[in-house]
């Protein structure tokens, strides 16, 4: 149930500290993360919650497609995704990767800005631990780090490596580096990709991530 809900059930529970919302609707602060979530089987007065929640023009990103909102909201964007646990990633610790900080975040949101991994804002490092590679120059080239946590699944996030660095393997040092505390944590990893992103899907499953779960991120727009 965590996998097909991640969102709701990391903000109702090890991340309700960065939740906004109630009982009925939630979503990460704004400057954390963009996703909100609604209950498993939620309700009307869920999506009332929602509205409220949201304001006037609002939008709801909500990482599954089993919905059906009321009349009067309208679908803002869909983007089709898949979800991936991993089966048979070994987890290696790579001892050049330096653990980031909040001091890292301007480095951080530039690489972000160059590689486009995915949503990002400047207090997502407060949702786990990150990790970065850096060139001789000290500039921050290839990241991975950790977003929603829904016991026992964790996710695995924000994997880029700057364009120049890439064919290294960089990002497959740092996502083994992350499996390895997930593992001596008891936590399973995860992880979103982008349905069309083929080449990061391909590269997961090398790793030992298969996927389990195709559906759509989806921008519900509250009734003006």
């Amino acid at each position: 149930m965590e996998l097909d809900n991640p969102v709701w059930h990391a903000l109702r529970g090890p991340q309700a500290n960065l939740a906004e919302g109630g009982p009925l609707a939630r979503r990460y602060q704004p400057d954390v993360a963009a996703f909100a979530a609604l209950p498993d089987d939620p309700a009307p007065d869920a999506w009332e919650a929602m509205q409220e929640l949201l304001g006037p023009r609002g939008v709801a990103f909500l990482a599954r497609d089993d919905l059906t909102p009321p009349s009067g909201w309208t679908t803002a964007f869909s983007a089709p995704a898949v979800q991936m646990v991993a089966v048979a990633v070994r987890g290696v610790i790579a001892d050049d990767a330096e653990r980031l900080t909040p001091d890292d975040v301007p480095d951080m949101l530039a690489i972000v800005e160059r590689t486009h991994p995915g949503p990002f804002a400047s207090r997502t490092i407060e949702l786990g631990e990150y990790v970065g590679l850096r060139g001789d120059d000290g500039a921050l080239i290839a990241m991975a780090g950790e977003r929603m946590f829904a016991p026992p699944y964790r996710e695995v996030s924000a994997v880029c490596t700057d364009a120049a660095y890439r064919g290294r393997g960089l990002a497959t040092r740092l996502v083994r580096h992350l499996v390895a505390h997930m593992h001596e944590r008891g936590e399973i990893p995860m992880l979103h990709a982008r349905a069309d992103n083929v080449d990061a899907i391909h590269l997961y499953e090398a790793l030992g991530f298969t996927v389990t779960r195709e559906f759509a991120v989806t921008g519900y727009r509250v009734p003006s």
